[in-house]
């Protein structure tokens, strides 16, 4: 049986939508470090992928603004940098969650440039990940948020690309 979610609280299909992606592209997920960036607060795509890549052996580091970061649950080993540019390097996996835009008039954040600024992904910040690095990103996505449109539409063409 297979909980298709409860609302506000977890996303499973999602996360199992996710999983068997890394998996895929990856081969496993246990050993695998993978960055969840973004409103993990109200994320439920996030909840879900906790649980799941924890139970498989994975690690997981979770990065946004401290706003949107809540603490964990006991149990859960796992790290909360707010630094975008001191995890990318460390993922073998980024999964980029949307920005909900009604969660801005909270003033959970500064501006949207300002988030984009410190966790945007773009072709510069992206060059500076593991040459694999696998990118997933849920969608919908706001362009220019939280990633640009040539990393969304795959035209990036990374250093160690070329």
């Amino acid at each position: 049986m297979v909980n298709a979610g409860d609302g506000a609280h977890e996303h499973p299909t999602q996360g199992l939508l996710d999983i068997f992606t890394i998996r895929q592209r990856k081969g496993r997920i246990e050993g695998l470090t993978v960055g969840l960036v973004g409103d993990i607060a109200h994320s439920r795509v996030a909840r879900s992928n906790i649980h799941g890549l924890l139970k498989l052996g994975a690690k997981v580091i979770v990065c946004g603004p401290p706003t949107l970061i809540r603490r964990p649950s006991s149990g859960w080993v796992w790290k909360w940098p707010y630094r975008l540019d001191d995890v990318l390097p460390r993922c073998d996996v980024v999964n980029v969650l949307r920005i909900q835009f009604e969660r801005q008039r909270s003033g959970l954040f500064p501006s949207i440039q300002e988030y984009f600024r410190l966790f945007g992904v773009d072709g510069t910040r992206l060059r500076k990940a593991k040459s694999d690095i696998l990118l997933l990103a849920p969608g919908p996505i706001n362009r220019g948020v939280e990633l640009t449109p040539e990393v969304a539409d795959g035209r990036i063409a990374p250093s160690w690309n070329r």
